[in-house]
């Protein structure tokens, strides 16, 4: 059984076809498949869906870093948190810093990640954290805010060895997902330096596409792909990937209930 800890199988890219998507992911093994949110305009989609598939799709509430902008921040926190006051989150994310695409917001999005990592404490939740060219900059303000309980996971990890040390002995899980698979990529080294103990399989649907898909559209049926890479690259079976990372999903997001 695997776990994809981070899909976005409410965007319109799998609106023709998400039924089939989701009856594909559970063929492959792929049972579990949780959802993070972006903004106000995927609340309605993404809650529809796991509404559809009680027990395999799992929804999270939050705001993605690249919707942080000064004109719709207030109301989009104010929306996170009466969506929170609901109860039927298993997580708080998708939250982070991006400056990829744009460093202009940069200091609302540290403050919108410092709100949202206290929405966690408050609701006791863990985090789906989104690192973009901004490592050093989550690091700062998680240290800055962390208190005990608070958990979580770094979501399409970024980083490099000691990087990866730093996350795990903070207690944060790494998110792997198919650019482990990509020749000559860094991920590679990490997770063999890492161990399963520390890992979360994702795939980020539609997007990180592993090989041998790379360049098409992604979907949780690709889990196994990665988590076959993982196993070469740790020296161990699939089955044992499987294993020790759907049991660290499990715990994390608290889903054994």
């Amino acid at each position: 059984m695997f776990i994809d800890t981070h899909t976005h199988l409410y965007l319109e890219e799998f609106q023709d076809d998400s039924m089939t998507v989701i009856d594909r992911a559970v063929a492959a093994g792929v049972t579990r498949m949780l959802l993070p949110n972006i903004d106000g305009s995927s609340w309605e989609p993404m809650l529809a869906l796991a509404l559809q598939y009680p027990g395999k799709l799992y929804a999270m509430a939050g705001l993605h870093p690249t919707s942080v902008l000064p004109e719709t921040v207030e109301k989009e926190i104010l929306n996170v948190e009466q969506q929170l006051e609901t109860g039927r989150f298993i997580a708080i994310g998708e939250i982070g810093i991006d400056l990829y695409w744009d460093k202009t917001h940069q200091s609302l999005q540290e403050e919108v990640f410092r709100q949202q990592l206290r929405l966690a404490i408050k609701y006791r939740l863990p985090v789906a954290i989104h690192v973009r060219n901004s490592y050093n900059e989550v690091w700062r303000i998680l240290k800055q805010e962390m208190t005990p309980g608070l958990r979580g996971v770094f979501h399409c990890f970024p980083g490099n060895e000691i990087q990866a040390r730093q996350v795990t002995e903070l207690g944060f899980m790494l998110g792997i997902g198919g650019v482990v698979t990509y020749k000559n990529s860094a991920m590679q080294k990490v997770v063999a330096e890492v161990g399963l103990e520390h890992l979360l399989l994702e795939t980020d649907a539609p997007f990180l596409t592993p090989v041998p898909f790379r360049g098409k559209r992604n979907e949780p049926a690709y889990i196994p792909l990665i988590a076959e890479k993982i196993a070469e690259l740790c020296n161990t079976k699939v089955i044992e990937v499987a294993e020790k990372t759907t049991r660290n999903a499990l715990n994390l997001f608290n889903l054994n209930t």
